[in-house]
C-alpha cells in the first residue's frame, strides 16, 4: 500500500475509491489487497473504480461504476446484495436512467472545473447536485469534479451526500490533515 494511502486513513478517510486505470490487472489486484487489509483496522472501506472483478477477488466493500463501464445491475450480481455499488452520472437523462439501478449511490459532476479526469463532459455546476439529490430516490448523492475544502459547503448545501476528492487532498503538502480538515468540515 502506498503512503498516501495510508495519510488518506490517518487522516480519517472511511471510505477510499482506489482508482488505476493503465495498471495491469495483477499489479492492480496487489494494490487492491493491500489497502483493503490496511484500511479493516481504521473502519475504513475500499471501493475499487470500474474492476467489479478486482473489487471481488481483493475482498473491497464494492466497486464504482461509470456509463461505459459494466452495468450496476451486473456490478450487483457480481458482489452481492450487500455490497457499494457507485454510480457515475453527468447529466439529468442519466440521473433519471439511474433510478431502476440497484446502487448505493450516485456520484455527479464533474461539479466544477478540473485537469484530474478527462470526463468528456463541462462542469455542471451546484444545481445539478441540488437536481441530483431531487431525482435521486432518497439515495445518497457524492458531488465530484473540482471539489476543494472551500466548496464542500456549497455543494453539501445543495444536497450532496458526502465529496469525492483527488487533487485537492494534495492541497498544502500534507494529506493525513487535509482529510482530517475535510472530516470536519463535513461534520464526521
Amino acid at each position: 500500500m502506498s503512503r498516501l494511502a495510508q495519510a488518506f486513513l490517518d487522516g480519517g478517510a472511511r471510505l477510499i475509491q482506489l482508482r488505476a486505470k493503465h495498471l495491469p490487472s495483477g499489479l492492480f489486484l496487489e494494490h487492491a489487497d493491500r489497502l483493503v487489509r490496511a484500511a479493516q483496522p481504521c473502519g475504513a472501506v475500499v471501493i475499487i473504480n470500474d474492476r467489479v472483478d478486482l473489487a471481488r477477488l481483493s475482498g473491497a466493500a464494492g466497486a464504482h461504476v461509470g456509463q461505459d463501464d459494466l452495468p450496476p445491475a451486473a456490478a450487483r450480481r457480481l458482489l452481492g446484495p450487500d455490497a457499494v455499488i457507485g454510480y457515475s452520472t453527468h447529466t439529468i437523462a442519466q440521473i433519471e436512467s439511474a433510478a431502476p439501478e440497484p446502487v448505493s449511490y450516485l456520484a455527479i459532476g464533474p461539479v466544477f472545473g478540473t485537469d484530474t479526469k478527462a470526463t468528456g463532459y463541462e462542469a455542471v455546476g451546484a444545481g445539478m447536485v441540488a437536481e441530483a439529490a431531487r431525482r435521486a430516490g432518497g439515495r445518497p448523492v457524492v458531488a465530484i469534479g473540482g471539489i476543494t475544502l472551500e466548496k464542500v459547503p456549497q455543494v453539501m448545501a445543495a444536497g450532496a451526500s458526502g465529496v469525492a476528492v483527488i487533487s485537492d487532498l494534495l492541497a498544502g503538502g500534507d494529506p493525513a490533515a487535509r482529510v482530517a480538515a475535510y472530516c470536519r468540515s463535513l461534520g464526521l
